[in-house]
């Protein structure tokens, strides 16, 4: 389960004070953060630029095409414990095992998981930049030089770009698996170079340096949001990576430097340059990359998997669905009844749901396709291929999403409709799960016999796409 930053905070000392053992390792981002706390308060009072710099040190990520970049890591600083520099390495430097475990990662307060070596490779080109807002070599540290790998290694048919993963203990999380063979660029390095580019970009203007490194990964990665939801919260937080990245990335740039990335890496190694055809080639790869990282990690919206918030397995025999589908139903939970704001909360309402539907009702499984918390995730019912348990006589025909609370009389926040609204059907539609003149339809919770429906049914009855209910 998810607790607080700040309720953590003493286990997290414990367990760096404690030389980093190895059964008290947890790969959460806030023992990281514990761990960057260590090397703040050091003998120097080091700043975050410094702070940075060992930890590249420590990580060993210091190779010629770092350096290009952001200099020599290796060059002056006092050397850290070595129980505190052996930690580090070993929650910074990424690699996927052949079990297709993936190292290098954390486990993030909102359920996510993210890569370190491409956040903090962002943050130190955003620190040492002197131009506001045009960092240099931040594509190429954080995304380009993977991409380039990605599309190079792939054959046509392979996918590009992920896959997520689970973890085998969210409390004390210690091992992450990728749910699926692994591409050459996962979901974590998605992530963590996405939010490397918004921070470095961010904190390029010198006025906006925050004090210590520790501070700004608290704020970023351990925000509680209010009763509002995301419809309240600030701005730079790790719930909105997505939407931050896609305002203020420019894909022709990234794409460019993808390719400038490859010409960089050979000239380094000595190699002959790319001769106009196989340049022609790469760019073409890249163009295709660049649709599927706009896809998956653009316009679909993020989604926390079933194995994050500890779904049952289905009861027998799971019914695919014959795609495309034609409809949308929208409902709410009515039960739980509150908007959940954390993904602690989120994920036990989706247990509670699905121990009702399998134990009382006696479906196979919880009834929904996806549920939409007010943490800003999407949560996996049954997802794209499994006939649900959600529209009466319509299951069969249509995916059934719901938002987690009780909208008889109010309506979920502006971001959470927004999820589904926007980008959960346009997911679906670029998919090829939904057909594009697909229909929503809203399913009308009525409560007496004067009332002709909810709060949210009213609301979906002016969404795009929206069709008569049928009965």
């Amino acid at each position: 389960m998810e607790r607080s930053c700040w309720k953590r905070s003493l286990v997290l000392v414990l367990v760096l004070v404690s030389t980093y053992a190895e059964a008290s390792f947890s790969r959460h981002m806030e023992n990281f953060i514990e761990a960057v706390k260590q090397v703040e308060e050091g003998e120097a009072r080091l700043e975050p630029v410094s702070v940075l710099r060992q930890l590249r040190r420590a990580a060993g990520l210091n190779d010629t095409f770092i350096q290009r970049f952001l200099g020599d890591a290796d060059s002056g600083g006092p050397e850290l414990d070595p129980d505190l520099s052996a930690y580090i390495s070993r929650a910074v430097n990424h690699r996927v095992t052949e079990d297709a475990e993936e190292e290098g990662v954390v486990l993030t307060p909102d359920g996510t998981t993210v890569a370190l070596t491409p956040l903090l490779l962002g943050l130190e080109a955003g620190f040492l930049s002197t131009s506001n807002g045009s960092v240099r070599g931040l594509y190429q540290l954080t995304l380009a030089k993977h991409l380039n790998r990605s599309y190079r290694n792939s054959a046509p048919q392979n996918r590009l770009l992920g896959p997520d993963g689970c973890w085998d203990s969210i409390s004390s999380p210690q091992a992450f698996t990728l749910s699926d063979s692994p591409a050459l660029l996962t979901t974590a390095q998605i992530h963590g170079g996405m939010d490397g580019v918004v921070l470095g970009m961010e904190f390029s203007d010198r006025s906006r340096h925050p004090l210590k490194l520790s501070s700004l990964l608290t704020e970023y990665y351990c925000h509680q949001l209010e009763a509002g939801g995301l419809d309240v919260a600030p701005r730079l937080i790790s719930r909105r990576r997505r939407e931050n990245f896609r305002e203020l990335v420019d894909l022709s740039v990234l794409s460019r430097q993808v390719v400038r990335s490859e010409e960089l890496q050979r000239r380094l190694k000595g190699r002959v340059k790319m001769d106009r055809k196989e340049k022609k080639q790469l760019q073409a790869m890249v163009q295709e990359g660049m649709r599927e990282l706009v896809q998956m990690y653009m316009v679909c919206p993020p989604m926390i998997p079933r194995c994050m918030w500890g779904a049952e397995p289905y009861r027998g025999t799971p019914t695919n669905l014959s795609l495309p589908l034609s409809f949308m139903f929208i409902h709410h939970t009515f039960i739980p009844g509150q908007p959940c704001l954390t993904f602690a909360q989120c994920s036990e309402n989706m247990r509670s749901m699905q121990r009702f539907h399998q134990d009382d009702r006696g479906w196979d499984d919880i009834g929904y396709s996806f549920v939409a918390g007010s943490d800003g995730y999407i949560y996996v019912g049954r997802s794209w291929h499994w006939q649900g348990a959600h529209t009466l006589g319509h299951n069969s025909i249509g995916y059934g999403v719901s938002f987690i609370g009780d909208y008889t009389s109010s309506l979920p926040s502006q971001h959470s409709m927004g999820l589904v609204r926007d980008q959960l059907a346009s997911c679906a539609v670029g998919g090829g799960r939904l057909k594009a003149n697909f229909t929503l339809q809203g399913h009308r919770q009525v409560v007496s016999t004067s009332c002709p429906g909810d709060a949210l049914y009213n609301e979906i009855r002016g969404w795009e796409h929206f069709g008569e209910v049928q009965r």
